[in-house]
């Protein structure tokens, strides 16, 4: 009998011991390096000087409001084109496969790669430029101007992941009882009607799960500001993910990296609470 209970454990340990070196310890190295700062070449604790520091950081707080305009403008559009195509694809009864994998496409790009050519498509002589001038609308300083860089970086975010949403509603609208619909069609509903009595409240349990996904995913931004606009222009494009990494490698400063880290742990969890409060799911 006490075999067969260690058998599991003994299955589980490999994964656990993984968990530990790779997951754990780092979690917890990085809380403890938060407090810490470098002097001499050695990390000497500093209380809670990191997060004093973060308050007066101008750097820091224009960073953050770039995530957050990007946060704001971004998530909405995105998830609600994704609902749209995906609305549109379910009623659709032939070539449904076809439209899904293309739409989707996109999501396994590679990141890199995307924003590399985005970058060359939006430049001053690029072909989006071209097609604006061939259309008599003038060129656009897409990379160039504080307010186009975040409009070029909303773009491209849009392009990659509108298609990956897309998929999760798609599944979950083909799990719909039509029984539903059948009822609601009996009671006069159109299809319009239908979709905001009927679909939107069946999807609030994955709209929620995309929506905090998506926060998530915004808050961590890293490579797409990245490799297109490198933060820029005067760091009209600079999120809290390129701070930190600039912090923690260009200037290895990493107890203030490790600040910044846990800021956006904590970010993370109060916006995901006030998504949970706000749909009502506690």
């Amino acid at each position: 009998m006490r075999t067969k209970t260690a058998v599991p454990y003994l299955f589980l340990t490999p994964a656990l011991v993984l968990f530990a070196i790779f997951m754990a310890y780092p979690i917890i190295y990085s809380f403890l390096l938060s407090f810490q700062t470098s002097e001499g070449g050695e990390m000497v604790f500093a209380g809670i000087d990191n997060y004093k520091r973060l308050l007066s950081d101008s750097i820091f707080w224009k960073a953050l409001g770039n995530t957050f305009v990007i946060l704001i403008v971004q998530v909405p559009i995105m998830l609600l084109l994704a609902l749209v195509l995906a609305a549109a694809l379910h009623s659709l009864t032939r070539w449904r496969g076809f439209f899904r994998v293309s739409f989707f496409i996109p999501a396994v790009t590679s990141l890199v790669a995307y924003s590399i050519i985005f970058s060359i498509m939006l430049m001053s002589d690029g072909i989006v430029n071209q097609l604006l001038e061939t259309l008599g609308i003038g060129a656009v300083p897409w990379l160039s101007h504080p307010v186009w860089a975040k409009v070029a970086l909303i773009l491209a975010m849009t392009w990659r992941w509108t298609g990956y949403n897309m998929v999760i509603y798609l599944a979950a609208m083909q799990n719909i009882s039509e029984s539903l619909y059948e009822a609601a069609s009996l009671d006069g509903a159109g299809k319009i009607r239908q979709f905001f009595t009927v679909t939107i409240p069946q999807l609030k349990p994955v709209l929620l799960f995309t929506a905090i996904l998506s926060t998530i995913g915004t808050l961590q931004l890293f490579d797409e500001p990245y490799t297109l606009t490198k933060g820029g222009p005067s760091d009209a494009t600079l999120t809290i993910g390129m701070y930190l990494y600039q912090t923690g490698f260009r200037y290895f400063d990493f107890g203030y990296a490790s600040t910044l880290a846990y800021v956006i742990v904590v970010l993370i969890g109060i916006l995901s609470y006030i998504q949970f409060k706000v749909t009502g799911d506690e």
